[in-house]
């Protein structure tokens, strides 16, 4: 019996775990392939690839990004292949199963929860004897006089995790490590109650065992996995394992990156100071779900924070400059309006994250929000992703201002596109940071940009223009300062020496000659060892922009200071560094007399 494993991902470098756990539980008995598309792949594509492999079984994992399309494939293939046993599973379809059933008829089986075991009964009896009745945790369809009937096992125990096999050692596998991500688990399960979550269903948490996670994990960083991606719902909920697990990663790491979901008011102290001292730049991320910092917010959704701890645990990572930390946010929980959830976002803005990810409440099915919808007053999308449209404290119009938030946040603060000139906005300008996001991103749609693409320049030019716009004309604005910070966000921006600028640049070729003898006469005077570098008048020429900003940049840098009596001649370095092939922009500094525009240093 030949038997397909296969779902569509999100993006093309994801990877299916699912299918991986699916394929090692069973794969020694039944010819086995697994078979990954994306859900940008079309369907005809993914279909005569199907039919090419030529299954008698055919399971697909399905999750809320990607179940209409997975429907659309499961349609055709029914069409073409009448005799193959179709059969979904996953998250999306473990709850509200009869209804699947009911709409979905050209699906044969439906497998409840955790696959592997159910997943191989099934098989087993599809090659067998057919007593369906016998595999606790499925949905079949059983005939009847009266035609199809549609049964609901009842579901099966929960597996004891020591006892499966490794979902990390396929051959066929070794070939990509190094350009997909890899999701591992080390446990399963939640030991939260959250009402928004899938976790929440499932009480307690079961582990993995600890020596075969970590001859796993050293394997695919023997064999060139680059990311790591852990799905445990809070790796950090046991101290010593947690600890144990950093401890063993930071020893073993060979380059790799690992990203976390951790609870941050629950990091004990004694791990944050390891992590402090000893976690080398860049190998960790962690993913912190905030949701929200309103109380009563957190009360109707069951979920316990300590708002000071959570910010004990975000500044101390975030000050130890070692781990990038993405927080997350989700607008149109209960008892949240817009006036509280601006200020659960400006709470939030001000630990100054990596990244802030602004999402929106999806109402999953099987968990606890969703069957109180009509408490809360929701109304939502009937299929997937099942986004709420808004409840009685958050109307609809409210969801589409913030949406505005969240493209504009996305495409500044999270790209890191222009950190220096967006900080000096939002703290010294704007009335908080939402409010610059919200009046950016209302100025945004309102001149059409959502419509058409952008590349680096227009980000710079679009947000000049909105500063300069009539709609800005009530802000303090000290708009040289804003535009040399500008300037300098984006040389930083650049690898190699930029042949565009978003500016009119002024200076003329006399001037620049000028400058450029000054500095090759006098190095010493550039910051940052400049002189040091020995630079000819043709590497500068070839590797150096030079722009002259009205304040001391050197200054504001180092203390947020602004001081307009000195004034800066802004040098950037594209040169290339050893075997780097991007080499980084290195700025240097002259600051000036500004009585004269830089006629005496």
């Amino acid at each position: 019996m030949k038997v397909v494993l296969s779902t569509l991902n999100a993006k093309f470098i994801h990877t299916s775990l699912a299918l991986r756990c699916l394929k090692a539980y069973s794969g020694e008995q039944f010819d086995m392939d697994i078979a990954e598309y994306t859900i940008k792949d079309p369907a005809m594509n993914i279909v005569s690839d199907l039919y090419s492999r030529n299954p008698d079984v055919v399971g697909f994992s399905c999750y809320i990004w990607n179940i209409e399309e997975t429907i659309t494939v499961i349609n055709m293939l029914r069409k073409i292949m009448p005799e193959l046993r179709i059969v979904l599973g996953g998250p999306e379809v473990s709850y509200d199963t009869e209804y699947w059933m009911e709409r979905l008829p050209e699906v044969d089986f439906i497998v409840v929860g955790e696959g592997e075991e159910t997943f191989h009964h099934l098989l087993t009896e599809l090659e067998g004897t057919n007593k369906f009745h016998m595999v606790f945790g499925i949905a079949y369809r059983k005939e009847t006089e009266d035609g199809p009937q549609i049964i609901v096992n009842p579901p099966r125990p929960k597996l004891n995790l020591a006892e499966l096999p490794s979902p990390h050692r396929f051959r066929e596998d070794l070939l990509h490590l190094g350009s997909r991500v890899v999701y591992f688990e080390t446990s399963r399960g939640c030991p939260f109650s959250c009402q928004f979550c899938l976790s929440s269903i499932e009480v307690g948490v079961r582990y993995f065992d600890i020596e075969r996670t970590k001859a796993d994990i050293l394997y695919l960083i023997d064999n060139g996995a680059k990311l790591i991606k852990f799905v445990d719902r809070t790796f950090n909920i046991k101290r010593d394992y947690a600890l144990e697990m950093f401890r063993f990663l930071i020893e073993n790491h060979g380059g790799c990156v690992f990203q976390f979901e951790i609870t941050a008011d629950i990091m004990r102290p004694e791990v944050l100071d390891y992590l402090a001292e000893h976690a080398p730049p860049g190998i960790f991320r962690f993913e912190i779900g905030v949701q929200s910092t309103n109380d009563p917010t957190n009360l109707a959704v069951q979920r316990r924070q300590n708002w000071s701890k959570l910010v004990r645990t975000v500044t101390k990572v975030r000050d130890s400059g070692k781990i990038d930390q993405h927080l997350d946010l989700i607008a149109g929980l209960p008892l949240e309006n817009y006036d509280t959830f601006r200020g659960t976002f400006n709470d939030v803005f001000a630990l100054r994250p990596e990244e802030l990810q602004l999402g929106f409440l999806k109402m999953l099915r099987g968990t606890g929000l969703r069957l109180d919808a009509e408490k809360w007053g929701y109304v939502y999308m009937d299929r997937a992703p099942y986004e709420m449209l808004g409840n009685d404290l958050m109307p609809f119009g409210d969801i589409v201002r913030i949406k505005r938030v969240e493209d504009v946040l996305e495409k500044y603060w999270n790209a890191h596109r222009m950190d220096h000139a967006l900080l000096y906005l939002v703290d010294r300008v704007f009335p908080s940071p939402f409010d610059f996001f919200q009046m950016y991103g209302d100025y945004w749609e309102s001149r059409g940009w959502e419509k058409i693409g952008h590349q680096l320049e227009d980000l710079f030019s679009r947000l000049w223009q909105y500063l300069n716009a009539p709609d800005s004309s009530h802000l303090d604005i000290e708009h040289d300062v804003v535009q040399g910070l500008m300037k300098y966000d984006y040389f930083l921006n650049h690898h190699f020496k930029p042949r565009k600028m978003w500016w009119d640049f002024t200076m003329d070729k006399a001037e620049w000659s000028g400058w450029m003898r000054r500095i090759l006469e006098s190095p010493e005077l550039v910051t940052g060892g400049f002189a040091e570098l020995g630079l000819q008048e043709r590497e500068l020429h070839k590797h150096a922009v030079i722009e002259k900003l009205p304040f001391d940049l050197a200054l504001f840098l180092h203390s947020g200071d602004i001081r307009r009596d000195r004034h800066t001649l802004l040098i950037m370095l594209y040169m290339p560094e050893g075997d780097s092939s991007k080499p980084k922009p290195r700025p240097y500094m002259l600051t000036l007399d500004g009585s004269a525009l830089g006629a005496n240093v």
